[in-house]
Order: structure tokens, then C-alpha cells, then sequence
């Protein structure tokens, strides 16, 4: 009988190699490189956009405000806010009652809701961070209307692909519930939590980097 091929090793973030994991599916090396990536995703009002941010000099206030501490304790406690979130939902608690007829429904609404509010929050974060930043120097404002522009253009692709999360949980819970070893629900709701933690992990990369240009301004 022939044996099934073992799926190549994933590499890149912990978020990606889960995602492939669940979706059992083996997933190609890059073939360009981020500017090749960027040529494609950017479209020419961003690329103009861009230029500008970058040739540009962009007006600085008279006198910085340095809030860093303050920026990074806000942020540190609104990543905590959302992990506590996720490893605290309802619908994730192992050992929580498994109905008759188990549904997958209340778990595409509970990865939404963590999804939106990590979204609102780290948004906000950016804003926050950008503004502190144009309160610097000139590099530092500079960055600060590179991320804006980068924001602007890259979200919308973000949103189409982190918005195919729930369906490949679903297709994880769905080879679970058939295949009925207990206890499967609680192993699904381990890996949607895995999942929800790595997404927040690779959310909060652009917090991260102002946060060490912060620092550094």
C-alpha cells in the first residue's frame, strides 16, 4: 500500500506554519523579494504616496513630547487586554459542554470578535504611535507618514487574507468532528487559540517597530 508523502515543512511565521498545518497544506518558498512584493501590492496613488513620505521633509513640531514610557506601558497593556481575550473566551474554555449536534458557529463569531478588536485597538495604537513620532525628529516624522501611507495601502490586502482564518478553522473543526476522537472539540479549541495568538503576534509587528523607532528618536 502506498504511503501518503509527508507534507514539506513550512517555514516562516508561527501564524503562517499553523494556518498550513490546520489546512494540511504545504506551502511554496517565496519567489520574490518584499520590493517585488511591494511593486505589485501598491498601486500608483500609494506608490505617489510613498515618494512623498519618503523625499519629502515633513514638518516637525517646535518641541517633542516624550511620552515613550507612557506609549509603551499603553501598548504593553492593550496586547495583554487581547491575549487575556482570547486564552479567556467562552467558546474556548476546554472541558466547556459539547451539545448534542455541535456547530461551528459560535466559533466563526467568537474568531470575528477577536479578529475586530484586535484590529480597533492596534489600529489605534498606530495612530498614537505616529503622532508621537511626528513630534520627533525629522527621520522620526518621516517614518511616522511612511507607516500612514504603508497602513493605507497594505490593510485592505490584510483584511482579504486574514479574513479566510475562520474557513480553515472550520475545515480543522469539520475533519475533527468526523473523525470523533475524544476529546476533539477541546483539541480544536487549543489550535483556534494557537491560531488567535500567532495572528496577534504578526498584528502587533508594525506596533513593535514604532515602538523601537520610538525609542530610538
Amino acid at each position: 500500500m502506498a504511503q501518503a508523502r509527508p507534507q514539506a515543512a513550512v517555514r516562516g511565521p508561527t501564524f503562517i506554519r499553523l494556518l498550513a498545518r490546520l489546512a494540511r497544506a504545504d506551502v511554496a518558498p517565496p519567489g520574490a523579494t518584499l520590493p517585488d512584493h511591494l511593486g505589485q501590492w501598491l498601486d500608483w496613488k500609494h506608490a505617489l504616496a510613498l515618494s512623498s513620505a519618503l523625499d519629502g521633509r515633513p514638518d516637525v513640531a517646535d518641541m517633542a513630547v516624550d511620552a515613550t514610557d507612557e506609549l509603551h506601558a499603553e501598548c504593553a497593556q492593550a496586547r495583554a487586554t487581547l491575549t487575556h481575550a482570547i486564552q479567556h473566551d467562552p467558546q474556548l474554555a476546554a472541558g466547556a459542554h459539547v451539545p448534542d449536534e455541535p456547530d461551528f458557529g459560535p466559533f466563526r463569531q467568537a474568531c470575528l470578535a477577536r479578529q475586530r478588536a484586535m484590529q480597533a485597538s492596534i489600529g489605534r495604537l498606530r495612530g498614537r504611535l505616529r503622532d508621537a513620532l511626528a513630534r520627533g525628529s525629522v527621520d522620526a516624522a518621516r517614518l511616522a507618514e511612511v507607516d500612514a501611507v504603508m497602513e493605507a495601502a497594505l490593510t485592505p490586502r490584510e483584511h482579504r487574507l486574514l479574513e479566510q482564518v475562520p474557513a480553515l478553522l472550520e475545515q480543522r473543526y469539520e475533519r475533527l468532528r468526523v473523525a470523533q476522537q475524544t476529546p476533539w472539540l477541546d483539541g480544536f479549541r487549543r489550535d483556534m487559540q494557537s491560531v488567535l495568538l500567532a495572528e496577534l503576534d504578526v498584528r502587533f509587528q508594525p506596533v513593535n517597530a514604532l515602538l523601537a523607532a520610538l525609542r530610538t528618536h
